[in-house]
């Protein structure tokens, strides 16, 4: 009886057939495709447009390349063992690999990681700095946006949905809300951060160039949640105090 390729290769660890470079090429395609996609945009957190972004876009792309080399590494071990027959294999301790593979190797990585990603936090940190800060109030509402700029030539003013900033200065966003949680969110600027209840929580970001950037609000807060929307419009500093010279005044609490 003549036993089929297939299965005689499986039964005597015969290697797989090799993968021509085209063929690997294709398989990949979409995998780039969708990687490409998501560099840009006006909610991608990959297509950074301030320090405190970019911050967070060097996390995420550590993260990629690492789980990358390690989902390889992993592969590569898990072929090496089906593929290859038994006597043929390495011998390694059961103690090493649950030692090095299940705590060591683990722990590396996680304590590298948290290292990397208590400095992006940092970024976003409202830090005593010798440069201007301009400040900003923002109060989440179902389901809109106020701002008040206590910094404007004349006396604060205020807008809804649509928050101005000055270029190439540290803000700070005093956040706060007056009925459920809410998340401020512009990606392109900063990473997220809650807006809770009787608490006001602070974000420093800055714009590193003009332009408009998107923002919406990250946490469920109800049926108008997906069209909780804030607009971010980063002006130098002429054009800036003109944009705020035509909102109407608002009330400031102390």
């Amino acid at each position: 009886m003549t036993i089929p390729t297939t299965i005689r290769n499986r039964v005597l660890g015969a290697a797989a057939p090799a993968t021509s470079p085209r063929r690997a090429l294709a398989a990949l395609s979409p995998v780039a495709a969708m990687a490409a996609g998501c560099t840009s945009g006006p909610m991608s957190a990959l297509d950074p447009a301030g320090p405190a972004a970019a911050a967070v876009a060097d996390v995420w792309w550590a993260m990629f390349w690492g789980s990358a080399v390690i989902l390889l590494a992993v592969t590569a071990l898990a072929l090496y063992a089906a593929c290859r027959r038994p006597e043929a294999r390495m011998k390694v301790s059961p103690r090493l690999l649950v030692i090095g593979g299940g705590i060591v190797f683990p722990g590396t990585v996680l304590v590298a990681l948290l290292g990397y990603g208590l400095h992006a936090g940092h970024a976003q940190l409202p830090l005593p700095t010798t440069e201007p800060v301009f400040r900003v109030d923002v109060t989440a509402n179902r389901w809109t946006w106020d701002i008040v700029y206590r910094d404007a030539e004349g006396g604060p003013v205020r807008s809804e949905n649509l928050l101005y900033l000055p270029v190439d200065r540290p803000v700070d966003v005093y956040l706060t809300t007056t009925d459920v949680i809410h998340a401020f969110w512009v990606p392109r600027l900063a990473g997220k951060i809650d807006a809770i209840p009787g608490i006001t929580n602070v974000l420093r970001l800055r714009a590193s160039r003009p332009g408009t950037f998107r923002g919406q609000c990250a946490e469920f807060c109800g049926w108008g949640h997906p069209d909780m929307v804030l607009l971010v419009e980063a002006h130098e500093a002429a054009d800036l105090m003109q944009r705020l010279a035509a909102l109407p005044p608002a009330e400031v609490r102390r």
